[in-house]
């Protein structure tokens, strides 16, 4: 278990990694990272039951899949920092050759990584099979993913959620960045999504927000809660209330980060804001 405080240092140099990571490659997805880091740090640091010595069939541990993989920086910087693969490595992000792509992919064989990533819509679908074979096996780990609001846009999510409650697959546990932004604006103005929690409730879901997913206290105590409720017959939801380049002030309250690198005097900004706590890679 960590403290609020570790897990706050974690973030803070977390943060620090994606701006770098971006800029360094003038590319990448910075907005919605610094939005999910203080989600997976707590995920990673203090909740999920795993272990560094990794193995693709990931039997008798938690398991994670990021399905908007675009926010790779976010995912790798966690990963490094907790033990899946050096941190030295995070200053090939993007590169020629590198095992860090701008979507995660299972092929270069990089430790913590069990699913590609491209077009955004898909990865409930492999959790919930990766769910139900835990149970078939036996195995009494639970299953956890990350979605994106925008990404719930895309048809095949809606045929897995109404399969998860069919189903009763029960040890699984989805949460969706709810930060109201995607690519073109927001949500809203693209394609509204209307009631979430009322949608999931109506296929059979339990639903739980977490107001503050910015806040480590509020989403530890939000994923407890949600795994209090595993094993009950229904897949569970969280609605994670994020914001697009939290931590960094001229990325936060527009969508325009959604894709987008630092210049030069950005990035000293972003770091001034954010000072080093675990050191840089």
């Amino acid at each position: 278990m960590s403290t609020t405080q570790q897990l706050q240092d974690f973030v803070q140099q977390v943060r620090r990694d994606i701006v770098r990571m971006v800029h360094a490659v003038k590319s990448g997805h910075p907005g919605g990272s610094l939005g999910c880091a203080e989600f997976l740090t707590t995920l990673y640091q203090d909740v999920m039951d795993y272990s560094t010595d990794f193995t693709m069939d990931g039997k008798n541990e938690d398991l994670f899949f990021l399905s908007n993989g675009h926010i790779s920086p976010v995912y790798y910087s966690v990963l490094a920092r907790s033990g899946f693969f050096p941190v030295k490595e995070l200053a090939t992000f993007r590169k020629l050759g590198t095992r860090l792509q701008g979507h995660p992919t299972t092929h270069e064989g990089l430790p913590g990584i069990r699913i590609a990533s491209g077009s955004l819509g898909q990865g409930m679908s492999v959790s919930l099979g990766a769910a139900q074979a835990k149970k078939l096996n036996g195995d009494t780990k639970l299953v956890y993913s990350l979605h994106g609001d925008g990404e719930l846009e895309e048809g095949q999510n809606w045929e897995a959620i109404m399969y998860a409650a069919g189903k009763k697959v029960d040890n699984y546990i989805a949460t969706i960045d709810y930060n109201g932004q995607q690519i073109d604006g927001s949500t809203d103005d693209v394609m509204p999504l209307g009631d979430l929690r009322a949608k999931f409730e109506a296929f059979g879901w339990i639903v739980l927000d977490v107001e503050k997913g910015n806040d480590v206290e509020s989403i530890k105590n939000g994923l407890v809660e949600a795994k209090s409720f595993t094993g009950k017959g229904k897949p569970i939801c969280i609605l994670l209330h994020t914001e697009m380049g939290n931590g960094i002030d001229f990325m936060m309250h527009t969508h325009a980060w959604h894709g987008k690198s630092p210049s030069d005097a950005q990035l000293e900004d972003a770091l001034s804001q954010n000072p080093e706590t675990l050191g840089d890679y």
